[in-house]
């Protein structure tokens, strides 16, 4: 059985670290594995431990596939795939088969992924090989363990994935496993040893979306960070221009009961030490949509990162293999449950909802920047006549912003048809899950603007809110309102955000 205790962590920049406590053990046994463990397992901050009984399911699901495969044909091992699925391979040549599989699919292109993306590849595939189901020796499943363990990753390019199996992905994987290409990062450290090839093992690897769902687990901690931090700073801006509580009520949301409506309305009151039922105090009757429709937009984004992180934690805990064994060892089932239309559509609502509360950020900083809505002076600027103040924080906004509309446009509308027509629609999920981490950058660059922005008002004012999270922000951003550059105020805003959604 694999123990924790086999290696050390990596940091996600893939520098060696202190050594992690030997507790710090993600159980991987096809069950339990969340999207926090995904992350924690890419970023080296644990070690994975398969279970005995685990592995012993696995070599169950070894040993049914190969009865089955000797009273009949499985697609992948007894035919060609694709296209070929009719075509008979002799069962002297399934190894060999599998083989050219294998070095045919490693067809990938673009450029290299970052080592955490490819870290958290390796975890979800190895959770979903111990559900059972796939027909694949246990040694590839440690094999995938051990690369963790030992902070080595294969070589994957970019380019290879639709949402239907991230196929030439896998392949790549599957060639470091059995030794024909190396594993990274290069040196003299230790890599796995090299795994023997059965039969049957090449599509039992390969059928899966784990890179595509690795990458949705990283996406999905980043963006959910954010919007956690996104009630500090939509909290700071209400302050800055004295707006109405009564948008935050919770009898307000208590009428239509959306849970993240109701979460964003409840975070605000409570960073803001609002009571339940606030009424009056404002500086006008009702504030623009930015501020009183806030709680409605970033609910939406709230619940569909809720969703997107369901989806993910179902798939990464399931079989997907085609065919697929049953528990029983008595069939195998030809399916498309690898076809991966629901990450897809849930990662496409994730960008549209950040998309729609972006906005709002963007409408606050603007806002931030209006004497006739904050009683201060235009663009927060103190100096001579004709200083720019904060003026220049709405252009890097606005930028980001045209990033994100770029990323919301949803992949899922895509469409493919491939190998001869078989494959004749594909879900777009690869697509949706780049977007989304392309998402994290421009999001965080629009809340950080606007924490700029909000700061700053905040510090022009006689008597600024005594809550943490003006506390914090103030402590860590650089004080004066005069005229310079305002990157560095950009990039510690940025930083913060991360401890600001922890508050």
């Amino acid at each position: 059985m694999s123990t924790a205790t086999d290696g050390p962590p990596l940091c996600p920049e893939g520098a060696w670290p202190s050594p992690a406590d030997p507790a710090a053990g993600v159980t991987l046994d096809g069950a339990g594995l969340t999207a926090e463990d995904v992350v924690r397992l890419a970023d080296g901050a644990a070690l994975p431990v398969l279970p005995a009984k685990a592995l012993a399911r696995v070599r169950r699901s070894w040993r049914a596939a190969q009865r089955l495969a000797a009273a009949g044909r499985l697609y992948g091992r007894g035919t060609g795939v694709g296209a070929h699925r009719s075509v008979v391979v002799g069962a002297d040549d399934e190894a060999g088969h599998g083989l050219r599989l294998l070095r045919s699919h490693a067809g990938g292109a673009g450029a290299p992924l970052p080592a955490r993306q490819v870290r958290a590849m390796l975890a979800v595939r190895a959770n979903q090989l111990l559900a059972g189901g796939s027909g694949i020796h246990p040694d590839l499943v440690e094999g995938l363990a051990q690369a963790l363990r030992l902070g080595r990753h294969p070589m994957v390019l970019e380019y290879g994935g639709l949402g239907t199996g991230d196929l030439t992905a896998l392949a790549e994987t599957g060639l470091a496993l059995i030794g024909e290409r190396p594993w990274l990062p290069p040196g003299p450290g230790p890599a796995p040893a090299p795994v023997p090839l059965r039969p049957g093992d090449a599509l039992a690897l390969l059928s899966s979306n784990a890179l595509v769902l690795g990458q949705a687990a990283l996406a999905w901690h980043a963006l959910d960070t954010l919007l956690r931090a996104g009630h500090a700073v939509a909290a700071l801006s209400l302050a800055a221009v004295s707006g109405s509580p009564e948008a935050y009520a919770a009898p307000v949301h208590a009428t239509r009961p959306y849970p993240g409506a109701a979460r964003a309305a409840a975070e605000v009151r409570r960073l803001l030490g609002l009571p339940e039922r606030p009424y009056g105090g404002g500086r006008r009757i009702q504030d623009p949509y930015g501020f009183r429709a806030f709680p409605q937009v970033h609910g939406c984004a709230l619940d569909a990162a809720e969703a997107l992180r369901r989806i993910v934690e179902t798939e990464i805990n399931c079989p997907s293999e085609n065919p697929l064994i049953a528990p029983d060892g008595t069939a195998a089932f030809h399916h498309g449950g690898f076809y991966a239309a629901p990450l897809a559509l849930a990662l496409d609502a994730l960008h549209l909802a950040v998309l729609q509360t972006a906005q709002l950020s963007a409408a606050r900083l603007t806002a931030l920047g209006r004497p006739d809505l904050t009683g201060l002076p235009a663009f927060l600027a103190t100096g001579p006549a004709g200083s720019s103040g904060a003026m220049i924080l709405e252009y890097p906004a606005a930028a980001a912003l045209a990033d994100l509309r770029t990323c919301a446009t949803p992949a899922s509308a895509g469409h493919a048809v491939l190998s001869h027509g078989l494959e004749e629609a594909a879900s777009f999920a690869s697509q949706a899950a780049r977007q989304s981490l392309r998402a994290v950058d421009a999001y965080r660059t629009v809340l950080a603007c606007e924490l700029v922005a909000a700061v700053r008002a905040l510090r022009l004012q006689p008597s600024p809110p005594a809550v943490r999270a003006f506390t914090a922000a103030a402590e860590a951003l650089p004080a004066g309102t005069d005229d310079r550059p305002l990157t560095t105020d950009l990039a510690r805003a940025g930083e913060l955000l991360t401890a600001l959604a922890e508050l």
